[in-house]
């Protein structure tokens, strides 16, 4: 079965993003990204207002900037959780809606690499209740947001998570990587 792994970004107090849906103040940039993981990885799964932002990976611009990391977005298929319909904009795009938690365990069961989804928390938080979950490097940038949206709000219950890894940034960043304790 394949993997499921959330890469997030969060505030030292907590917030994967600002008032207003503001992700600015994180520092850490792209540095968590590495493509050695990303041979690992054929599918991105989004929520529709994270995916609306990533579609910047689609622009030259994306390309003159960080080449590697909008190759690596542009090549994967890309599935894109909503409630309505819309018009993708990219190519290699999925959306999904309905029973979204039972078409996501469906893509699981298939064959093929791993699944990396980015942000979209409300989506995440979804997944993690239906058991979907298998890691979640959970980058903390050094930034106090003083308000947001907090990590995982929505989740009604308590879940027990396992460190199992850790690595420091130049930007004084860290990523943490937690498995669900089953």
């Amino acid at each position: 079965m394949r993997k499921i792994t959330l890469f997030m970004n969060v505030s030292l107090d907590g917030y994967f993003e600002g008032p207003g849906h503001d992700i600015s103040g994180f520092s850490s940039g792209n540095e968590g990204f590495s493509n050695e993981g990303g041979q690992e990885v054929d599918t991105l799964l989004f929520g529709h207002r994270t995916y609306e932002m990533m579609k910047f990976w689609s622009t030259p611009q994306a390309e003159a900037m960080m080449p590697e990391i909008a190759r690596f977005m542009n090549e994967k298929l890309k599935v894109v959780a909503s409630h309505e319909s819309f018009d993708p904009g990219w190519k290699n795009v999925t959306v999904i809606s309905g029973d979204v938690v039972e078409k996501v365990r469906a893509l699981k069961a298939q064959p093929g690499k791993n699944m990396l989804m980015f942000g979209s928390n409300t989506l995440c938080v979804s997944l993690m209740q239906a058991g979907l979950m298998d890691e979640f490097q959970i980058m903390v940038n050094p930034v106090v947001l003083g308000e947001g949206t907090p990590l995982f709000k929505g989740l009604p219950e308590k879940m027990a998570l396992r460190l199992v890894g850790t690595r420091q940034f130049k930007s004084g960043a860290m990523m943490l990587t937690y498995l669900p304790v089953i």
